[in-house]
């Protein structure tokens, strides 16, 4: 039995199993002894003047001794004939991490043998590969907890950062929603809603990547959103796109990196819209992200593209300007802007992205209903095309009824 290992496994002298040793000098007929006395001994070290020099395996010496003859071959003979002479030799100052490096370079042979274990060069005991297999498991799985503990927490300051946009939102529009759903724990999606007293301003956006990367980039996003409404006001989308995009660049490093190259090639599409109270205009600007409007007279959704070019990445210039589109938006109207979430996700009998027509048609199919029913039926109809299959993307919907 080994002994009882301590709890927190910070060297290879945790894992030190107290293990009898031969020197270097010693018969094979010794080494039948100890094996034959004691069954629990898998491996059997072999030193000279307290250093270890090999290592004997259990079941190869067996394996080796029962053969016709070997006895009387070996029994009076140099325990070397059947040592192997390379064991896993480690200090016990070395970590759990380099000692799993280690065991992984010398294969399959340190985690059946195990490994011997030295202090200031002298053996000092053994310890056992299953054992270290074991170790790493529950470091790894305490590791792991702390990081979905530390996701989860990011997810309370995500979703507290998206709330203002969200109250503001319930208290300007009276039919209007946004639904967002990460991937993950955390996404790469965000939103960006505030009113003032002549109109009221939006954002969507999608950031590059998802999880814990994406949730990142949004903070970066967001923030940068943030500084630009301050200093130049809600009423230019364009303007303000290419203020995010300015920010984005000099925050990630995109503009001059250390060796004059960029440091990163991440940013986000997005669509920021200005609605005018007064006058029922529409302002949009968009970054590889469409607006889609459906007038009251309307039988089809009308699509306003935005530019091909994203916001924060290396193929954006530093002084972009994205252009403006104006719609009128007589009383009735219907705004609705999606990620790219709900267009590329894979389903349907033929495994293919569900695509913009399933989306606009489940509008169009519910046009009279209340912005909250609509999306709740293009939840439904984008569920049943999912299926089976894996969520690809962080999703967010916005869609919103003008009323007089």
């Amino acid at each position: 039995m080994h002994p009882k290992l301590p709890k927190d496994h910070k060297c290879a002298g945790d894992l030190c199993n107290e293990a009898p040793a031969i020197s270097l000098d010693s018969t094979n007929t010794l080494v039948m002894e100890i094996f034959t006395a004691q069954r629990d001994v898998v491996c059997l070290a072999v030193v000279e003047d307290s250093r270890p020099v090999g290592l004997i395996n259990r079941n190869i010496f067996l394996s080796q001794m029962s053969k016709p003859f070997h006895r009387e071959l070996y029994d009076k003979k140099s325990c070397i004939a059947f040592m192997d002479k390379e064991p896993l030799i480690v200090d016990a100052e070395m970590s759990i991490e380099e000692l799993t490096f280690k065991t992984v370079e010398y294969g399959e042979k340190a985690l059946a043998d195990g490994f011997i274990v030295t202090r200031n060069g002298s053996f000092a005991g053994l310890g056992n590969g299953l054992q270290l297999m074991a170790v790493v498991a529950a470091m790894q799985a305490e590791k792991n907890r702390q990081m979905m503990q530390s996701i989860e927490y990011a997810s309370v300051i995500q979703r507290a950062m998206l709330r203002a946009s969200r109250d503001a939102l319930a208290l300007t529009l009276d039919d209007a929603t946004l639904l967002w759903e990460p991937r993950d724990v955390v996404g790469g999606d965000f939103y960006h809603f505030c009113a003032y007293p002549t109109g009221w301003f939006g954002a969507i956006a999608d950031c590059t990547g998802h999880g814990v990367p994406g949730a990142f980039m949004t903070l970066i996003a967001s923030s940068s959103l943030t500084q630009a409404l301050t200093q130049i006001g809600p009423s230019d989308p364009g303007h303000l796109l290419s203020a995010v995009n300015r920010g984005v660049k000099g925050l990630l490093g995109q503009v001059n990196g250390l060796d004059g190259t960029p440091e990163s090639d991440d940013g986000l599409d997005a669509a920021f819209f200005w609605f005018d109270s007064a006058t029922h205009v529409l302002s949009f600007a968009g970054a590889r992200m469409s607006l889609n409007v459906l007038k009251p007279d309307a039988d089809e959704l009308e699509t306003i593209a935005g530019q091909r070019i994203g916001v924060g990445y290396v193929d954006s210039g530093l002084d972009y300007s994205w252009t403006v589109s104006t719609v009128h938006m007589p009383p009735g109207s219907l705004i609705f802007i999606a990620t790219d979430g709900l267009t590329d996700q894979i389903g349907g009998p033929k495994k293919i992205a569900f695509g913009k027509r399933k989306a606009f048609k489940t509008i169009l199919e519910h046009r009279d209903k209340s912005s909250t029913l609509i999306c709740e039926e293009l939840q439904r109809t984008f569920a049943a095309w999912q299926g089976e299959q894996t969520r690809r993307d962080d999703l967010t919907l916005f869609c919103a009824r003008i009323r007089n």
